[in-house]
């Protein structure tokens, strides 16, 4: 049970807003003391980890680029562009990504999208040029309401699209949790299962993105009495 203390560690630590980094490193090295580890050998499991997985750190070398591009004016050139299409309103922009973000993570394709590379540069941006062409200036309350609802279309057509995927991460967990406790099961039935689930994610929300210009409108309304 002591080996838990880790996560009292990262609550408290982000609780009292310190570095991110540093509380998980301290997390991970109470852990590793509290389960019996030396100091010398939870370092040599640092390093090994690292080693072993190096090039996931290679996906942090986009944001850097993404960061170029918005001081360029991507967020700008974003909204000029769906400024001038009528047709596009924020609920529909947003369902249109809902679909598009959970058909790329069922193919397995989940670094497309994300909040950091696509909902804050593009997708919110967007969104929020849409509802400013059919309703003018948006209140703070409408803009920060918009912006949600883009970080949760592409965290919902991610979590629901991902396990279709066969070689997904979650999926080798499930199968790994199930065969712990005697139920034997293949990849392939889990993702086979998990499409009903998707539909069923992608009518709810659907429905939801459908509905929402005209909750946007009325918030608006409320925002400018």
């Amino acid at each position: 049970m002591l080996s838990l203390i880790g996560i009292a560690v990262v609550v408290l630590g982000f609780m009292a807003r310190l570095n991110p980094l540093l509380v998980v490193t301290a997390a991970a090295l109470l852990t590793g003391l509290a389960g019996g580890m030396g100091p010398v050998e939870v370092v040599a499991t640092f390093g090994k980890a690292f080693q072993e997985n190096r090039y996931v750190s290679v996906v942090w070398v986009v944001l850097p680029v993404i960061g170029l591009l918005e001081r360029a004016g991507l967020q700008e050139r974003a909204k000029t562009l769906i400024g001038t299409i009528r047709a596009a309103t924020a609920g529909r922009l947003l369902l249109l990504y809902f679909v598009l973000r959970q058909i790329t993570a069922a193919l397995g394709l989940t670094s497309l999208g994300g909040h950091a590379q696509m909902v804050r540069p593009l997708i919110a941006p967007m969104a929020e040029a849409a509802a400013e062409a059919h309703h003018g200036p948006l209140p703070e309350a409408a803009r920060q309401t918009v912006r949600a609802h883009a970080a949760a279309a592409d965290n919902i057509a991610l979590f629901f699209g991902e396990d279709i995927f066969i070689a997904i991460a979650s999926i080798l967990l499930i199968k790994g949790f199930l065969a712990q406790n005697g139920i034997l099961v293949e990849p392939l039935q889990l993702s086979v299962w998990a499409i009903p689930t998707a539909i069923c994610a992608l009518l709810i929300h659907g429905t939801q993105m459908m509905l929402f210009d005209r909750h946007l409108a009325r918030l608006i309304a409320e925002g400018r009495q």
